[in-house]
């Protein structure tokens, strides 16, 4: 069974909290709304990570619980990796070489434009941009067929296997 690498970026934030800074930001209604139906997706789909990583930034974090409550997945297993909050390409591709190689799903909750930045260099040609620019909306899951190893991860080295957004899942 090839590898799979699911890049789900955070669900809508609330830009209008009273949070005391963009780590602490949590989710807008319709976050609260879009990270289940994501969830729920990849559960019927039976797509269940062994590994999650989520930046702990309070819009990933809550992104992560309320997708991995839907999979079963326990909120002790999931690597809150400091590191992947405002990372860049570098950055995330460290982060998925640190990734025990018998990992089979590994989930990577985060942030823009980073997410973006990596889902384009995995994918390569297999991205088709969209008319309006935005590849990974909030809460945008993107899944990769990935090579075995993960520790030199060159361009174009994985394959779409395709992207859900949440307005699709309604």
């Amino acid at each position: 069974m090839p590898r799979e690498l699911l890049i789900l970026r955070h669900a809508k934030s609330d830009w209008d909290s009273a949070a005391g800074s963009d780590f602490e930001r949590p989710l807008a209604k319709r976050g609260k709304k879009d990270a289940p139906r994501v969830g729920e997706w990849l559960y019927r789909e039976g797509v269940i990570p062994e590994l999650v990583l989520s930046s702990p930034a309070q819009r990933a974090r809550d992104t992560a619980l309320k997708v991995c409550k839907c999979l079963d997945v326990s909120k002790k297993d999931i690597i809150w990796a400091g590191d992947i909050y405002e990372a860049e390409l570098r950055t995330l591709l460290a982060v998925l070489a640190r990734v025990p190689a018998d990992a089979q799903v590994v989930l990577l909750v985060g942030h823009n434009p980073g997410l973006e930045e990596l889902l384009r260099h995995l994918a390569g040609s297999d991205v088709d941009e969209p008319e309006d620019g935005k590849l990974l909306p909030t809460a945008t899951l993107a899944r990769l067929e990935m090579p075995d190893d993960w520790t030199q991860l060159a361009s174009g080295s994985a394959s779409l296997i395709g992207l859900v957004r949440p307005r699709q899942l309604k």
